[in-house]
């Protein structure tokens, strides 16, 4: 249990301030000279006297205990992972900082089983965001000024029961394809719209284009330049136009008949219902709907950097953007500074 014990300031040394100490000095300084959890110094007796300070409150526990300030970095190396530096503590807290740029990962049921250990607190992003190098991640802290050391056993039992909580996956520069299909672009009809959206987006991530194809609406056409495509040395394809339902939106079995094994159509995201994901081997090819040229952000903005990183989304991935998944269809779009597409 947490106790507060007066003690002769003389014999204060190494203990825990259990008190703030204002110092006056008419005309030139008002303020907390000494914080609540300071750790009391030899140097700082005099200090102490000359504010008429004879006695001061110390907090201790009736049972072993760590400082707020040692117990944070215990707690901020137990669930920091790859990707993560840590600030110095202060105040009983840690922040985690992203050292390069990735996607963010919280292993969410750890998270949790951390937060329930109590006199303790982490606190995070959105998992599965795009965060740049330097970028305050998570800041982990002690609540009181000590914390007993079961219960910074009970930290360390969680971290060998879950690993790491929290990680960066770095995210490289792919190359990627780009297939337009649709009668109406292909024999110039109206203005391509997709291939400068695709491009401006490319651009932003460092990806190069190292093929666009059109295509018209047809299956073979569209499966044939889906693997030359692919052939022609992209990482990621980009397949836009005719994902929907209608009888002549071909794509979906175009890609079926590229050899494409489609891991999800549709889904649980708006703008971005109908949005398709395939593979070809381990590349991914992305169906993209129309709903691509017209909204700054979409379900593929949520996902591009996950592919960026290396991994294969799933259907239960995409799923999981339910929550979070409607946009909020604002007067000026602030992505990604927003809730869109964050769980």
């Amino acid at each position: 249990m947490f106790i507060m014990r007066k003690v002769n300031v003389r014999e204060a040394v190494g203990l825990i301030l259990g008190q703030d100490l204002t110092k006056i000095v008419p005309g030139e300084f008002k303020g907390v000279k000494f914080k609540k959890g300071y750790i009391i110094k030899e140097e700082d007796i005099d200090e102490l006297l000359k504010m008429g300070k004879e006695y001061v409150y110390i907090a201790e526990m009736d049972e072993p205990y760590v400082h707020e300030n040692d117990g944070a970095s215990v707690l901020a190396s137990a669930i920091s992972g790859e990707g993560i530096e840590l600030t110095n503590p202060a105040e009983g807290k840690v922040n985690l900082i992203a050292s390069f740029s990735g996607v963010l990962k919280i292993n969410l049921d750890a998270l949790n089983e951390m937060n329930s250990i109590g006199d303790l607190m982490v606190s995070t992003l959105h998992r599965n965001t795009f965060v740049e190098k330097g970028k305050k991640v998570a800041s982990a802290k002690i609540i009181p000024l000590i914390i007993s050391e079961e219960k910074i056993g009970k930290i360390k039992e969680t971290e060998e029961k879950h690993g790491k909580i929290i990680e960066i996956k770095p995210i490289s520069k792919k190359n990627v394809g780009i297939l337009i299909t649709g009668n109406e672009v292909f024999y110039k009809r109206i203005e391509d719209r997709f291939a400068p959206v695709l491009k401006q987006k490319m651009e932003y991530w460092g990806c190069p284009i190292v093929d666009l194809q059109y295509s018209p609406d047809d299956i073979d056409v569209i499966s044939s330049r889906i693997n030359e495509i692919i052939a022609n040395g992209a990482e990621i394809l980009i397949v836009t136009g005719g994902m929907a339902v209608d009888p002549d939106d071909v794509t979906m079995a175009s890609i079926a008949k590229a050899g494409c094994e489609i891991e999800s159509y549709g889904s649980p995201v708006l703008p971005g219902a109908v949005f398709l994901v395939a593979y070809k081997d381990n590349i991914p090819v992305i169906g993209l709907p129309a709903c691509g040229m017209y909204h700054k952000a979409t379900v593929f903005d949520i996902l591009f950097p996950r592919f960026l990183a290396g991994e294969r989304v799933t259907r239960k991935d995409i799923v999981e953007l339910a929550h979070g998944g409607l946009c909020m269809e604002c007067n000026e779009c602030h992505y990604p500074i927003c809730p869109f597409g964050k769980a």
